[in-house]
């Protein structure tokens, strides 16, 4: 069976060379979103235009941010993705959260609220179902862990009050941060502080 990543051979050398340079005189700021992803898929699909399947996802996904949040296989029914090329996108979307995770870790949480709505929002911003985590903190406000506790459907998450308290017993977490999503309200997420002793 042929892989769905495959087709004729494409000579788009000229224009990735043209993208490439954009991107190194200008930065990413220079690159048009469909760019950003056709280059990236140019990496997994190296012989395919793949400007079409770039933008054939942006308008799947709505953007940058729902395809990079989308699931794998919503990804997979897009025609023409493969997993090689689904992979590339994942990796980048790992990849930022883990750079931004790495910025809340090593701070105090509370003294750096954005970097923490900055990260949050990278991962839940753009799901289409709800999506609950609990933040545990140290005694001084650091990320102990960042528990995922759920996806539920569009407009509800069940959650379990004794597990979430006998996971911070566990960690001897100071306080706590409950987050949530609003599918229904792009960019919507909802924190709750909640310290004990």
């Amino acid at each position: 069976m042929a892989n769905k990543e495959e087709s004729a051979p494409h000579d788009g050398v000229g224009h990735r060379a043209r993208l490439r340079r954009k991107l190194a005189e200008s930065g990413g700021d220079a690159l048009h979103d469909h760019e950003l992803i056709e280059y990236l898929l140019a990496l997994a699909i190296p012989r395919r235009d793949t400007k079409p399947l770039a933008k054939a996802l942006l308008r799947e996904f709505g953007g940058i941010g729902g395809l990079m949040t989308a699931d794998w296989q919503s990804i997979a029914r897009v025609p023409g993705m493969g997993d090689t090329s689904i992979a590339a996108i994942k990796i980048v979307h790992a990849t930022l959260i883990r750079m931004l995770r790495n910025g809340v870790a090593e701070k105090p949480v509370l003294a750096s609220w954005q970097a923490l709505l900055d990260y949050l929002r990278a991962d839940m911003a753009f799901l289409s179902v709800e999506r609950v985590r609990v933040l545990h903190l140290n005694a001084r406000n650091q990320l102990l862990r960042d528990d995922h506790m759920g996806d539920g459907s569009v407009d509800q998450a069940a959650i379990y009050t004794r597990e979430i308290i006998k996971r911070a017993m566990e960690l001897g977490s100071a306080s706590l941060i409950l987050v949530h999503n609003h599918p229904t309200t792009p960019f919507s997420i909802t924190l709750d502080h909640a310290q004990y002793h």
